[in-house]
């Protein structure tokens, strides 16, 4: 009833130069709208949350709910003083929240929101157009060299500021970038494998079969955990906040940034959040796929958006909760533990996928079932043992109490 019919011409949109502009053109403004109202309340959203977690209100002035919070707090932010420090490198200052911002904007590019559609033109034929802008068979590498380049906005903006702090800001940035992009890049292996394919289509399609329990998450979990922990270190967010860690360098890179060009890096946080999700929810937890969606395609967007909701969520979460760790350990974290787990997680998808070629389909199931037993069996020994301290020897590190009011008696 509401697709063609059988008479009907249907044209592939790539095929056609005009449907691929304005498909390109359509499909671009709307995903930057998205991006930025996805940016104005995830900031209230985490607000909110936080102050439930907290017993608190939370904002709700402006405007019914506090629905018009992210307008005023944009509405200050073009109206504050736009300050440039006398001696900062003034181009590199004024590049650098560009620098930060645009690839986490770019990254969206390769990842497909839905199954295609086919939709009716003024020329009475139908074109079938897929529900993203581009799924090129490179995605995976375009994400990987992309989220890569936000580093040099931070590094740039503390090296521009002239400041001690945002320098210091920098230079962990980059340090907390090599540690765990490394870890990122074997965890996205891991999808790449079990597809046998980059292109980010290719991999969400490949976890339909099966519906649900096909998702990647449960063939390899491990290799999902240490990708979402690498994905949020990404981002900088707690408890990986340590290049703008308040308690020792004052702001961070953005110290000497104000007005707009500090709402920049504000804008790339968020939007970054927002980014990082997508590439979690389609590696790992099937992307678009659910229920009806196949029957449905333009239920593919809204189930992407829960998911990413949900992964955002808990962003927030972890946030309310951990507090930010040890630089030290953050490093040992990184070089230590993720790295060797995550060389672990391929080896161990390795070979799963040689023995399935080899043996059947049957043999993915079984070592997805081990995998699952090893990790929470991994993860309940590693919880109970955490935070306890090495029993001390009888009458090692006791120490005495002395009471100040005894000694002033006896003397």
């Amino acid at each position: 009833m509401f697709g063609p019919g059988e008479s009907s011409t249907i044209i592939e949109c790539t095929a056609n130069t005009t449907c691929t502009t304005l498909h390109a053109i359509g499909t671009s403004l709307l995903l930057f709208i998205v991006l930025l109202t996805g940016f104005a309340y995830m900031t209230l959203w985490e607000r909110r949350l936080i102050a439930w977690f907290q017993a608190r209100i939370g904002p709700n002035r402006a405007g019914p709910a506090g629905l018009l919070q992210p307008v005023a707090d944009g509405i200050k932010l073009i109206f504050k003083e736009d300050v440039t420090p006398r001696n900062a490198e003034r181009v590199l200052f004024w590049l650098a929240p560009l620098i930060k911002m645009v690839p986490t904007i770019l990254v969206v590019a390769v990842i497909p929101f839905g199954p295609p559609i086919t939709v009716p033109w003024f020329d009475g034929k139908w074109y079938r157009m897929t529900q993203g802008l581009t799924d090129p068979n490179i995605g995976v590498l375009w994400i990987l060299g992309i989220t890569s380049i936000g580093i040099y906005g931070i590094v740039l903006a503390g090296w521009a500021s002239n400041n001690k702090y945002a320098v210091l800001g920098g230079l962990r940035s980059s340090a907390q970038m090599i540690s765990y992009e490394l870890s990122m890049g074997l965890a996205v292996v891991v999808p790449v494998l079990l597809a046998g394919s980059m292109r980010v289509g290719d991999i969400i399609n490949a976890q339909n079969d099966p519906p649900i329990l096909g998702w990647y998450v449960f063939q390899n979990p491990l290799a999902a955990a240490i990708l979402f922990i690498a994905l949020l270190a990404e981002v900088n967010r707690a408890p990986f906040d340590m290049p703008e860690a308040e308690q020792e360098l004052t702001a961070g890179y953005h110290t000497e940034y104000s007005g707009m060009k500090f709402a920049l890096f504000y804008l790339a946080e968020y939007i970054g959040m927002i980014t990082v999700s997508l590439i979690g929810a389609a590696f790992y937890l099937g992307g678009y796929h659910f229920i009806w969606v196949d029957r449905f395609p333009l239920l593919g967007p809204l189930v992407f958006a829960v998911k990413v909701f949900l992964l955002l969520s808990g962003m927030v979460w972890i946030r309310a909760t951990l507090p930010r760790i040890r630089y030290d350990r953050l490093m040992m974290l990184g070089w230590k533990v993720m790295l060797p787990l995550a060389m672990a997680a391929v080896a161990w998808t390795a070979m799963a996928v040689f023995l399935a070629e080899q043996v059947g389909k049957e043999l993915t199931a079984v070592f997805a079932i081990i995998a699952l037993a090893i990790f929470f069996g991994g993860a309940q020994w590693w919880l109970s043992r955490a935070g306890r301290k090495t029993p001390l020897e009888p009458g090692a590190g006791r120490v005495e109490t002395v009471s100040l009011s005894e000694q002033a008696r006896s003397r």
